[in-house]
This record gives structure tokens, C-alpha cells and sequence, in this order.
């Protein structure tokens, strides 16, 4: 995430709500990178006991709980960490009918209900794209903010401090624990907790396009830029020539694409071996 870019089509609110957080240093570090092939051993060997993980990545050991994953983030390691996919309850109907209401502009609203994206403030979609990229990643629902995703809309834009470490704990676990398919979320931030254990990274790739908030999803979230100013950052890539490959872009989705197989082929192994050790 580039600064100047959102400095420049006037968006330091946005930049307030990160630095609130203090995560703006962590997110515009364009240092980060991501190792593909590491991401996927991690998750397959990947094991979360009363808030630690543990998983080996070659013949190292990657262990650390919320404390220590902010540590080497860099971020606080306190603040709203409830995190709930199913039973939303926890989080108090009233509170969430509130959030509701506001977040759909719609004071008419009787119960909690998911808020879709283009029903809210531009700031507030802004939020929330963020939210599900990098809070709570995930690939599919981005046109729908569940009530989860609301309050983690709403506790941004009051900077009010978010334990970032134990939600990413908490959907690591998800993800590594669940036989439904799953995004490998998390690429740049685990990447550099690789980097933090000694581990040796095979294939770190730089972040592309397709991972930076540019001028696309800005135009996505509702705001209107002036003529010119796409120039800076996040415009659309040339679109590839029918038959030659759009390079980068390419790799990247293939990647993705192989590392999920690869996970799966990995963890069916593992059940397999688990099987028949209780024999």
C-alpha cells in the first residue's frame, strides 16, 4: 500500500484510521513479499492450541501466540478480538442492529442483517475492502458485510484498537482446521513471520497489482477521481492479447491455483497417515 497514493486523491482519512491502529508502518511496507511455497506447508503442518501455533516449515518450527506475532508485526496485541462466523450472537443483537442501520443507511432496519457493499459511505466500503483483505481475508462474499465484518467497519472508523495477532490466529485456525476451501490468507504478513524464524524462502514475490488498493477499487468504493490521477497508482493493467500470457498477473493466479491443490493433496496425506497410526 502506497501512502502518497491516497495522499494524493485526498484520503488521509483513511491513512488516520490505520495509523489509529498503528498499522499503517506494518501495510505500507513495500518490503512485504510472499513465498507461495512456504504459505502452503505452513498451513498444511499447521496446528492452533488454546490461542498458539505451531507448524514446520522444512526442519524448522514456527511457533507464536498473539503477543509474540505482534511483536514481530510490529502492531499492539490488544484491543476487540471476538471473532464468530456462525453465531453472531455474542457480539449483543442491539449493538449489531445499530451497526446495521448505520453502516446500510437505513434506520428502517428491524433485526441485524448483512449490509451490502454498495449501500454504504464510500469511506465505509473503503473499510471494509480492507477488512477482507487483510483482517479477515477471504476470496468469496466481498459484496456482502456480515455483522462481523460490520463491527470491524465500525471499530476502524471510531479508531478503536483491534487485536489484529488474535484475529489472525483465530482464522488461521479456521482455514487450517476446515475441510471447506479456503484462500491461503495472509501471504505478506506470514511471509515475514518466515523471515523472522531464519526460514529460507524459495519463491518471495513482490506484491502486484492485484493486491494493492488503487485506483480501481477506489472507483469500486464509490469515489470519483478526477481525470488523470489514475496515473499514480493501481491502474488497470493492459489487457493481455488473446493467446500470450499477461506475465506476472498470470503467475500469480496459477500460483494461487497450485498452492490450494497442493494443501489439499497434503492434508488428505496427512489424514491418511493419522488413519492409519490409530490402527
Amino acid at each position: 500500500m502506497k501512502v502518497p497514493f491516497f495522499e494524493e486523491h485526498g484520503l488521509e482519512v483513511f491513512l488516520q484510521k490505520l495509523r489509529a491502529q498503528q498499522w499503517l508502518d506494518l501495510f505500507a511496507n513495500t518490503e512485504l513479499g510472499c513465498s507461495g511455497p512456504e504459505l502452503a506447508e505452513f498451513y498444511a503442518n499447521c496446528a492452533v492450541t488454546e490461542g498458539v501455533v505451531t507448524s514446520t516449515i522444512g526442519d524448522k518450527e514456527v511457533q507464536f501466540d498473539a503477543r509474540s506475532l505482534g511483536e514481530i508485526l510490529g502492531v499492539p496485541s490488544h484491543g476487540f478480538d471476538v471473532y464468530v462466523r456462525e453465531d453472531k450472537s455474542v457480539l449483543g443483537t442491539a449493538r449489531l442492529l445499530e451497526l446495521s442501520q448505520r453502516l446500510s443507511q437505513n434506520q428502517g432496519l428491524k433485526t441485524p442483517t448483512s449490509v451490502k457493499k454498495g449501500d454504504m459511505t464510500p469511506l465505509h466500503q473503503l473499510l471494509f475492502m480492507f477488512v477482507i483483505r487483510n483482517i479477515i481475508p477471504r476470496g468469496q462474499g466481498r459484496n456482502q458485510a456480515d455483522v462481523l465484518d460490520q463491527c470491524l467497519v465500525d471499530l476502524l472508523d471510531r479508531e478503536e484498537p483491534i487485536n489484529l495477532p488474535a484475529l489472525m490466529i483465530r482464522h488461521i485456525a479456521r482455514i487450517a482446521n476446515t475441510t471447506r476451501a479456503h484462500d491461503l490468507g495472509y501471504g505478506f504478513l506470514l511471509t515475514k513471520v518466515f523471515e523472522h524464524f531464519g526460514i529460507e524462502l524459495k519463491k518471495k514475490v513482490a506484491a502486484q497489482i492485484i493486491d494493492e488498493i488503487g485506483t480501481d477499487t477506489l472507483m469500486g468504493c464509490g469515489y470519483a477521481l478526477a481525470e488523470g490521477s489514475a496515473s499514480k497508482q493501481g491502474t488497470r493493467p493492459p489487457r493481455p492479447v488473446p493467446g500470450r500470457s499477461s506475465g506476472k498477473l498470470e503467475d500469480v493466479l496459477q500460483d494461487n491455483s497450485r498452492l490450494k491443490e497442493e494443501l489439499s493433496a497434503v492434508k488428505a496425506a496427512l489424514d491418511e497417515e493419522k488413519a492409519l497410526s490409530a490402527k
